[in-house]
C-alpha cells in the first residue's frame, strides 16, 4: 500500500488534530519516509534540507512515544545552533498542543543555565539542544541521559563542520545503548555515515 496522507500513518488523533492546525495537508517525503520506520521504533538516516519537514518526520514519532507521566528526559535533540533548536522545540510545541502533559526544553548556550536547571528539576521529556549546552548540564549532573530512548542528531553536518564531533560521541556514549536513533543530514560524509 502506498502511504500518501498523514492518515495513513497510523497517528493520533491528537496529533492529527495538531497537523491540521498547523495547516499540513499531505507528508513530505522525508515525513513519507522516516515516520512509519520510526514509529516501527527502527534506527533512522535521512537526507534532508531545510524545510522539507524533517522536524515534524522525527518530532511525530517522538511525540507519540514518549510517556507524559515518567517526567524524566526520554527524547534529545541535538541541533548545531541555538536557533535551530528554537526553532525546532517551537514546532514540535505545536504538534504537541493537544498531548497533555509533555514537556519540551530548548537548552543553548546565552540563555540563563539557572532557567534551564529549574525547568529541568520540574519535569521534561524532551529536550532540545546545542551540543556544548547539553554537556554542560551533563557534567553538571542537572541533565540525566540514563531515561533517554530517542536520540535525534538534526543537521548532523553542520554540527561536524562546527566541531561538535567529541562532543556528540561523549553524548551518545552517555546515552542508554539500547535507544532509537535518528540522524538527519543534508549532505551525507563520511564523518556522519562513520
Amino acid at each position: 500500500m502506498q502511504l500518501t496522507r498523514f492518515e495513513d500513518l497510523n497517528l493520533s488523533k491528537e496529533i492529527h488534530k495538531a497537523v491540521r492546525d498547523m495547516g499540513f495537508e499531505e507528508p513530505t517525503p522525508i515525513q513519507l519516509g522516516a515516520i512509519p520506520h520510526l514509529m516501527m521504533g527502527k534506527d533512522v538516516i535521512g537526507q534532508a534540507q531545510t524545510g522539507t519537514g524533517k522536524t515534524a518526520a522525527f518530532g511525530i514519532p517522538i511525540l507519540e512515544k514518549v510517556d507524559p507521566s515518567f517526567k524524566k528526559p526520554q527524547a534529545l535533540i541535538l541541533c548545531p545552533t541555538r536557533e535551530l533548536a528554537i526553532q525546532v522545540a517551537e514546532e514540535l510545541t505545536k504538534l504537541a498542543k493537544y498531548k497533555k502533559g509533555i514537556k519540551i526544553l530548548p537548552v543553548y548556550g546565552g540563555q540563563s543555565i539557572q532557567r534551564q536547571i529549574k525547568s529541568l528539576k520540574a519535569g521534561v521529556q524532551i529536550i532540545i539542544g546545542t551540543p556544548g549546552r547539553v554537556m554542560d548540564h551533563m557534567r553538571r549532573r542537572t541533565l540525566r541521559v540514563e531515561t533517554i530512548n530517542y536520540v535525534v542528531l538534526d543537521e548532523a553536518d553542520e554540527m561536524l563542520d562546527m566541531g561538535f564531533r567529541e562532543d556528540m560521541e561523549t553524548i551518545l556514549e552517555n546515552t542508554p545503548m539500547e535507544r532509537q536513533t535518528a540522524l538527519f543530514s543534508a549532505t551525507m560524509p563520511k564523518a556522519i555515515l562513520d
